[in-house]
């Protein structure tokens, strides 16, 4: 993962993105232009594995797959996350850089290198409390765990929970049930 160093606007940002190369994924968080490659195979898995278990807990919603999400809360943030939970067809219509506010968990894998997980321990968790999003799910693959963060306020999230890979993780409302990590181990 690359990041940059000086702050970029969002005008530099969308050229930027629309000339971006295949298979690269850009971001815009506070102000730093991060690029990052495709995600791997684990990667993917490890969001399926969220997503089937959502889904049949809550046939009403549904995980969005590498959706981009708009967080002007956050410096006129652009977040491509892992995963954006939300009622079955909320995204229809929407830009490729889509209204957040419908979203109700969003989901986040670390990837790559240890150092770079930081940016989904702490940049994105933060871009999305301060989005105001409801939860955020981080499935760490280096440290072997999952944490949710619940009840944005004030840019912060009020409540974290962990489990590591293997064990069962409470989510909270509105989904009320156990996330089984077993196959995440």
């Amino acid at each position: 993962m690359t990041v940059a160093q000086s702050e970029m606007t969002l005008e530099e940002f969308e050229a930027f993105d629309a000339a971006a190369p295949e298979g690269y994924h850009v971001e815009l968080i506070n102000g730093r232009l991060l690029v990052t490659p495709a995600p791997d195979g684990d990667h993917s898995e490890a969001a399926r594995v969220i997503a089937r278990q959502i889904i049949a807990e809550r046939p009403d919603l549904w995980l969005y797959e590498e959706r981009g999400l708009a967080v002007p809360a956050y410096r006129a943030g652009r977040i491509r996350a892992d995963g954006a939970v939300a009622r079955d067809g909320y995204f229809k219509g929407q830009p490729s850089w889509a209204d957040p506010s419908g979203v109700l968990l969003v989901l986040e894998v670390t990837s790559g290198r240890e150092q770079d997980a930081d940016v989904d321990r702490v940049d994105k968790r933060d871009a999305y409390a301060q989005a105001g999003l409801p939860v955020y799910l981080l499935v760490d693959r280096h440290r072997g765990e999952v944490a949710v963060h619940w009840e944005p306020e004030g840019g912060r999230y009020l409540h974290v929970a962990k489990a590591a890979f293997g064990t069962k993780l409470a989510l909270p409302k509105p989904f009320g049930f156990d996330l089984d990590t077993s196959e995440l181990a």
